[in-house]
């Protein structure tokens, strides 16, 4: 290329020509900015997956009192994530618009419902819709990132899935202390149609089997206005994409229904079902804090809906501390495993780590922060069993926040690492083992808390989670031959389908 994209990119092109594995190409052709930007839309997206499946939640026992129920019967709905792996052959527009599309509907049933049976329905049909944002916002990460800045931009990305469990409760909280419950779903409709329609407008094709690194124009179907500013400004640069690069592209690209297979695939391999299974145990603890929440502040402290709400807030304190600390953490990790294994770390240049342990560098993060998790579940369920000082939950729920969203950025970064080209699909399989199990937590919390007290309920599913994480260790250690060996199984079947 004779010219620049821009002058960050063109930054990051003469620092990889300073380096021993110049030869290689730039991983994305999109500017630092342009990357941050679609990042940013991408989180802000993920942000209405925890909206809606928080918003409601310190309205639970008004909902539960009007529908005739007990709030043991109100748990978010989970539908498999079919729209991950159609977002990495198909594009992440595509997969948004089908995400958006379900979700909106959704909600103007739910706005408009006054049984319990079309609400839980309804609710399956909402998260159904809005859970596959968060696997894409991820996706988008691992189309743009390599995985030496893979950590600070995942949890960047994880900035509106943070922001979800602390605002959405607030403004449940208000909308059901002044309004009728079914508002909340009114708002939901026009908040996500408002946001729906500036995103669609806005957010550029960023799948490599669509547009490659960035520098190839997407079809009609994927096509945005940025992207058509972006390309102009290209050609008018002299910028013009490569015919062979392009028509390889063109041939990767699928337009298929979307199919659960893509992320079962990635949920029967043995090194991801171990780091599954960890994430959705710790996760139903934090589910059931969450859940659990709204019924203890109003029996044990007399809350209101408004003041239950705000309680929520430590959790999302948490978590942004977390995006602004762990992501730097995880980045200097790799790059201190990757100086001594001898792997040349080169700014928007992808490394080849088929022989480095990825897993030992990210696990080594997560860890700690694992246990910090769990410990928080324990002492929070006594804190509340004993009554002690509304201080004691409160710190307590910030550091359960930090600690688990913290662990959730570091594993998420190790799946997309896991599954280059899969991001997204991998991210859901994730979200599905986290939802499912959060879910089943959710809706065990009440009657647990009834037989067992909150300390007992909370040091089982702390336990549990505790107990399973010697897997974890596995994977430190075993990791890396896991994924040779599903690599080499892969260019085995890769080679008998060519020949």
């Amino acid at each position: 290329m004779s010219k620049t994209v821009g002058d960050e990119n063109a930054a990051d092109n003469q620092e990889a020509a300073s380096q021993p594995n110049a030869h290689l190409e730039a991983y994305s052709q999109f500017t630092v900015g342009q990357k941050r930007g679609i990042v940013a839309m991408g989180s802000l997206a993920s942000f209405f997956s925890p909206l809606s499946s928080s918003i409601y939640l310190p309205a639970l026992t008004t909902i539960a009192h009007a529908l005739h129920i007990s709030t043991s019967q109100i748990m978010q709905g989970v539908a498999p994530m079919l729209i991950a792996g159609f977002s990495d052959t198909a594009g992440r527009r595509p997969a948004y618009i089908i995400c958006f599309t379900v979700y909106l509907a959704a909600n103007l049933g739910l706005a408009l419902q006054n049984s319990y049976a079309a609400l839980l329905v309804l609710r399956c049909l909402q998260s159904a819709g809005s859970s596959g944002t968060v696997a894409m916002a991820n996706g988008l990460v691992g189309d743009m990132i390599t995985s030496s800045e893979r950590g600070s931009y995942i949890a960047f990305a994880s900035i509106g899935s943070m922001l979800g469990p602390s605002l959405s409760p607030i403004i449940g909280g208000l909308l059901s202390q002044y309004t009728d419950w079914h508002w909340i779903f009114w708002f939901l409709l026009i908040f996500g149609g408002v946001f729906f329609l500036l995103f669609g407008l806005f957010l550029p094709e960023t799948c490599r089997k669509v547009v490659g690194d960035g520098s190839i124009p997407p079809p009609p179907l994927n096509n945005s206005l940025s992207d058509v500013i972006r390309h102009r400004k290209r050609k008018e640069n002299g910028l013009v994409p490569d015919p062979d690069k392009e028509a390889e592209v063109r041939r990767n690209y699928s337009l298929r229904f979307p199919s659960p297979l893509p992320t079962m695939k990635v949920v029967l391999d043995i090194e991801t079902s171990v780091i599954l299974l960890t994430t959705g145990l710790l996760f139903a603890g934090f589910y059931a804090v969450m859940t659990g929440a709204s019924t203890s502040f109003h029996q044990i402290y007399h809350f209101s809906d408004i003041k239950t709400s705000l309680m929520y807030l430590p959790i999302g304190g948490g978590g942004i501390l977390s995006a602004f600390t762990t992501g730097k953490i995880v980045d200097w990790n790799y790059r201190r495993h990757a100086k001594k294994a001898g792997l040349s770390v080169v700014k928007n240049v992808r490394a080849d780590i088929s022989n480095f342990n990825i897993e030992r560098a990210r696990l080594e993060v997560a860890l700690p922060l694992y246990y910090i998790s769990n410990l928080g579940i324990l002492a929070y369920g006594w804190v509340l069993d004993h009554k002690v000082n509304l201080a004691g939950p409160v710190i307590l729920l910030f550091i359960i926040g930090w600690a688990i969203i913290g662990t959730s950025q570091v594993l998420n970064a190790l799946m997309i690492d896991l599954w280059p080209g899969k991001s997204a699909t991998a991210t859901a399989a994730n979200n599905l083992f986290r939802c499912e199990l959060g879910a089943a937590a959710s809706a065990a919390i009440s009657p647990m808390v009834s037989a067992m007290g909150n300390g007992w309920t909370y040091t089982t599913l702390a336990l549990i989670s505790i107990a399973i994480s010697p897997c974890l260790w596995f994977t430190v250690h075993y990791g890396i031959k896991w994924r040779q060996k599903r690599t080499r199984k892969k260019e085995k079947k890769l080679s008998r389908d060519q020949g």
